[in-house]
């Protein structure tokens, strides 16, 4: 069993309760030590004085922080210990925010949090139970190890789980790194997004972190113990798949239909080829599994065991006539165009007069999606 990375505190309200935090994950990565080629020799590295190569104690190093090259404001450990955060013994949960606004991009790492003191079992359930029932995240600043972290409080299959998050500002602007980040378009053909949408819809799975794994891993652990066993393994890299041409889009798409419809049992149209459809889990198409409890599913989830799901917020009243962000992810196949149309007018979609319904339902869709509050650049 393992040991506790910390110990302290969770307060909400006037209620504490006394916890302990675990990791939730560990690595498998395969590691390798450095040699020099032809030897067992490990490579080791020093800190070494890059003016007379004469290696520095560390009692000697400090840190440089450089203004201008070969300018530096020198900082000493000591006094970065001074303003270190330390190790706080408290995590305060200011607020509960919904999961369904948090994007995603936002967690970090995750941990469990458990129970420190066996005598207090009853509010760690109590809590545990609320969140559950809530749909919401108790979001906390707390300090370990001389870091400062923001962090949620999430209820999962019966534990609290504790997420460290970025903090605002280290999110990156996408229209400032990716480059030719496309406009989003409206002027899809009614057909073409119809299609896309039903090769989506044939590809559904149950999600089931079970059906997936490293094969990279894997395979280099099979070229180690392959070398230890003085034996050649073949390595392939694969054939890179094609970018679809735009001319042969509705085609592709067609026989990746036809490809699902294969796979799932169903009858391929007539003169359709063979194109396997993109990568994904393993048995798409539907295959049938055991039942098996629900596990995190991190944040705009359907429902998880024992919570009601997000779209039943669509029964809260609206203001002025505007739906909500639920009522825009129901059933959206049906409803009038007419009243797809006043949704979209609500929700301050553009160009919605020149939509068709299918496109329609797209906006709607995509404006109920959690938005990332970053400024485009200019």
């Amino acid at each position: 069993m393992a040991r506790p990375l910390w110990k302290g505190t969770l307060t909400f309200g006037l209620v504490s309760l006394p916890v302990a935090l675990y990791p939730a994950t560990e690595s498998h990565a395969v590691r390798f030590h450095q040699l020099q080629r032809g030897t067992t020799d490990r490579i080791r590295q020093r800190r070494v004085n890059e003016r007379t190569g004469e290696e520095v104690p560390f009692e000697d190093v400090v840190k440089g922080y450089e203004i201008a090259e070969g300018q530096y404001v020198v900082v000493e450990p000591a006094e970065l210990e001074e303003i270190s955060p330390g190790r706080s013994r408290t995590i305060e949960i200011s607020g509960f925010a919904d999961l369904a606004e948090i994007d995603p991009v936002f967690f970090d790492r995750t941990y469990y949090l458990g129970p420190g003191d066996p005598g207090t079992a009853k509010v760690y359930q109590l809590l545990v139970e609320a969140l559950g029932h809530s749909g919401r995240a108790g979001i906390a600043v707390f300090s370990m190890r001389g870091k400062e972290y923001l962090t949620a409080v999430d209820s999962v299959d019966g534990l609290l789980e504790l997420r460290t998050m970025h903090w605002a500002d280290e999110l990156r602007d996408p229209h400032q790194e990716v480059a030719d980040l496309p406009a989003r378009r409206r002027d899809f053909h009614r057909t073409e997004l119809a299609t896309a949408e039903q090769l989506i819809d044939m590809l559904a799975v149950d999600w089931d972190p079970e059906d997936y794994h490293d094969s990279y891993e894997e395979q280099v652990r099979a070229l180690v113990e392959a070398k230890a066993e003085g034996r050649e393994i073949a390595l392939s890299k694969g054939a890179q798949p094609a970018p679809t041409d735009l001319s042969e889009l509705m085609d592709v798409l067609h026989r990746s239909l036809d490809e699902a419809r294969s796979k799932a049992g169903g009858t391929p149209r007539k003169g359709s080829g063979g194109r396997a459809p993109a990568r994904g889990a393993r048995g798409g198409g539907g295959r049938a599994k055991a039942a098996r409890p629900v596990r995190a599913v991190r944040t705009a989830e359907p429902a998880r065991a024992g919570r009601p799901a997000k779209a039943a917020k669509a029964a809260a009243p609206e203001k002025d006539g505007a739906p909500g962000k639920a009522a825009a992810v129901e059933d959206l196949a049906s409803l009038s165009k007419a009243e797809l149309y006043r949704r979209a007018a609500a929700l301050g979609v553009p160009h919605r007069s020149t939509m068709t319904r299918e496109q329609l339902q797209y906006a709607l869709r995509a404006a109920a999606r959690p938005r990332r509050n970053l400024k485009r650049a200019s």
